[in-house]
């Protein structure tokens, strides 16, 4: 992460704040890591941020009422409009960063962007994002109050992610990312919040965790669930 990607995401987190929806969207992705710190501290987890895309999770679209053209509110920075894939998600691409919405993805899915006509463009839905928004937290970042999934959804979420990447060298990312954070928690006296997290979820997407804290072979992390009920 460079000073200008740092600044420029901090001016778009500002406009949607003026314009009224970031209280209706919560920011995911990697550049939640360097706003975490709020939440741990001096509890050292962090990570070199290595890319240029910039999520946002719309959990409910029907509770934005400020209707707001996000490509013409972007625009004077430098963000065009670009396309994702075949079916034509809509991405704002700038040199230093790139900024997508997404929704969580309900009942058997869609292949097709969503609408987001109150926004101006559209999302692309994404199984298990409701996971990242099963427990929300609030941090004041420059004077705004920013909405990010819980730490221990954020990096159970990226224990799940890491073992759908094609791409190695991302899958390799989400895996430290979720170790470094998970062990922030444990030495911030929250071990136990991880275990009530992994609780409250189905039953398929706890096995996929452990799967994947199984194939890490993290001495902490066996220590940690060694007693958890798998079944």
């Amino acid at each position: 992460m460079t000073e200008n990607q740092y600044k420029l995401c901090i001016e778009i987190l500002s406009r949607f704040d003026k314009a009224g929806i970031l209280k209706n969207i919560v920011l995911i992705g990697s550049w939640c890591i360097p706003f975490y710190k709020n939440y741990f501290g001096d509890t050292k987890y962090l990570q070199p941020l290595k890319t240029r895309d910039v999520d946002f999770l719309v959990p409910e679209p029907h509770k934005i009422i400020e209707k707001v053209d996000i490509p013409k509110l972007l625009k004077d920075l430098g963000f065009v409009i670009g396309f994702k894939g075949q079916q034509g998600y809509i991405k704002l691409e700038h040199p230093d960063l790139i900024v997508e919405f997404l929704v969580p993805e309900k009942g058997r899915g869609v292949e097709r962007p969503v609408p987001l006509p109150m926004l101006g463009l559209n999302a692309q839905a994404l199984r298990y994002l409701n996971f990242l928004t099963g427990s929300i937290i609030t941090l004041a970042v420059e004077g705004m109050q920013i909405r990010l999934p819980h730490p221990v959804n954020f990096a159970l979420h990226k224990l799940i992610i890491y073992q759908l990447r094609v791409n190695s060298e991302k899958a390799e990312r989400d895996r430290e990312t979720a170790l470094r954070i998970l062990e922030a928690v444990v030495e911030k006296g929250e071990k136990d919040l991880i275990l009530q997290t992994l609780e409250t979820i189905p039953g398929k997407w706890q096995k996929k965790i452990l799967t994947g804290l199984q194939r890490l072979d993290h001495p902490l992390l066996e220590v940690l669930f060694k007693n958890y009920n798998k079944s």
